[in-house]
């Protein structure tokens, strides 16, 4: 089965798949009172389009996003997918639109991950939930699409967290959804396994126009993938954009820079303050120098190509020449050939 026809056909990649208009969110707090965390959001999510949700914890990321999945009601707007007011949707036809994959680790007894896959095309199987051929060509196209047919045959139990979570997006897309709605699905993988599931999302919607929107806190993972980020600020704005511009706005910089972490720029990620202990002058290219210049910037230099005018308090030089010491230091009147960078900083811990 073809992308097209698992997706029950992919129209134009910039139809508006989900959007909320002066939608407010929040939570009951008793009986007559309720605590409103975001409000007057307006925001679209494009067939084909990836998207991460970001925020620091406590901005609504999951108030929004079971919002969305009409799993709680808004205190005011509208949530509508192609279109259509998810609120005046039966169960049904809302379970033919829109799928989502939980953090939580469900309880499924025995099923095979093929079963569980199959659950996906509850909405297709009338009341006696028997599969058609259709039905079992879908099932088949979604584990395909996943790759995941080494793991069908095997019980849920006998699966790895990342397994697991392959096999339960595989069921959202035997759904043939217009939307899914990711929440945390990498929160308790590995770093190789959150980097491979968050490509087969962003894969998915290239090949289906599945449109996709993930809350995480993997914010390196969010900028390398996504399309879009919608970013819950402390002040409870949802700020939105490709995260190129999001980082040149400086947006990311004010949500989650603190007292002791400041995001980066030029590196795209998130760096500790560490104290100014002095300069360091590096000479040294391409990929070495580069990492060179990572760990002179942990240590607590600044790091520079020249002297340009500033007191320089050591100096560290490649020497590709020699293979049992590719690195000089040099402090004040002192000179040392270094193995490693490893070595290298040790040496300069000893000096300092």
């Amino acid at each position: 089965m073809g992308a097209a026809e698992g997706k029950k056909g992919i129209r134009s990649l910039n139809e508006v798949a989900l959007a909320a208009h002066s939608l407010s969110v929040g939570y009951k707090t008793g009986r007559f009172n309720r605590t409103v965390v975001l409000q007057d959001v307006d925001l679209d999510l494009k067939r084909g389009e990836f998207v991460c949700m970001l925020g620091p914890n406590g901005t609504g990321k999951s108030t929004l996003l079971r919002t969305f999945g009409r799993m709680q009601p808004p205190f005011a707007g509208s949530v509508e997918i192609d279109g259509r007011n998810i609120h005046h949707l039966s169960n049904h036809a809302l379970a033919t639109l829109l799928s989502v994959v939980l953090t939580d680790r469900l309880s499924v007894g025995r099923l095979t991950a093929y079963e569980l896959i199959s659950l996906g095309r509850y909405p297709y199987t009338g009341w006696a939930a028997r599969l058609t051929r259709n039905d079992h060509k879908i099932i088949q196209w979604a584990i395909g699409a996943t790759r995941s047919h080494d793991l069908a045959a095997r019980d849920i139990s006998e699966l790895s967290d990342g397994e697991r979570q392959r096999v339960m997006i595989a069921r959202a897309l035997a759904q043939q959804p217009t939307v899914t709605l990711l929440d945390e699905p990498t929160a308790f993988l590995d770093l190789p396994t959150r980097v491979e599931i968050t490509g087969l999302l962003k894969r998915l919607t290239r090949e289906t126009g599945l449109a996709v929107l993930m809350s995480t806190h993997d914010l390196d993972l969010a900028l390398r993938s996504a399309d879009t980020l919608w970013l819950i600020t402390p002040e409870g704005r949802v700020e939105h954009g490709a995260p190129e511009d999001l980082i040149l706005r400086e947006t990311l910089q004010s949500t989650f820079s603190s007292s002791e972490l400041i995001f980066d720029s030029e590196i795209g990620g998130f760096m500790p303050l560490t104290p100014a202990i002095g300069n360091a002058l590096l000479i040294a290219d391409g990929l070495s120098g580069m990492w060179m210049r990572r760990a002179l910037e942990r240590e607590g230099f600044r790091v520079f190509d020249s002297r340009a005018g500033e007191d320089i308090d050591v100096e560290i030089v490649a020497n590709d020449s020699d293979e049992d010491s590719p690195w000089r230091l040099k402090m004040g009147n002192e000179e040392h050939h270094c193995s490693d960078i490893g070595s290298l900083v040790s040496r300069l811990r000893s000096l300092h």
